[in-house]
């Protein structure tokens, strides 16, 4: 029985992604490398962050997500996530809006654009479990992709 790990999503299988992994026995996170090169613009009101793909999907068990964090080192360059933490559900994985491909999203707060190449590590995912109250009956399913639980 599988219980969490990450897959190459569609449209991205034969491009040379590596599935992530932990660089030490007691590391929380795997490190997520980008999928392809992107120039994260410096930041300016009413910009959008930019979104960075990672060409992968992960999947984890009903009662768990999984977060996307940035590494220690992004902000010292000048890479804050545009929501601080990334909250992936499980019900994100394999959805028809788009295979539950995930994305990191930065904003630039440095004075110069920013160079993202392809295999360079962007941030982590770290999965986790997670508790619900005594009178929780939620019993909506997913139909869409990012950002779908608010429409």
């Amino acid at each position: 029985m599988r219980h969490r790990g990450f897959e190459i999503a569609k449209g991205y299988e034969d491009k040379g992604i590596s599935l992530p992994v932990r660089k030490t026995k007691n590391s929380a996170g795997y490190d997520i490398a980008a999928a392809e090169d992107i120039t994260i613009p410096v930041y300016k009101p009413g910009i959008k962050p930019t979104l960075i793909p990672t060409g992968l999907k992960a999947y984890c068990e009903e009662d768990e997500y999984f977060m996307l964090v940035n590494r220690s080192s992004g902000p010292k360059k000048g890479l804050l996530m545009a929501n601080s933490i990334g909250i992936v559900d499980s019900d994100y994985y394999g959805n028809i809006d788009n295979d539950g491909h995930f994305y990191f999203q930065f904003w630039n707060v440095s004075d110069h654009d920013l160079e993202i190449k392809k295999g360079d590590i962007i941030g982590q995912v770290i999965f986790q479990k997670f508790l619900i109250t005594d009178d929780d009956n939620a019993e909506g399913i997913r139909i869409g992709g990012f950002g779908s639980t608010d429409k």
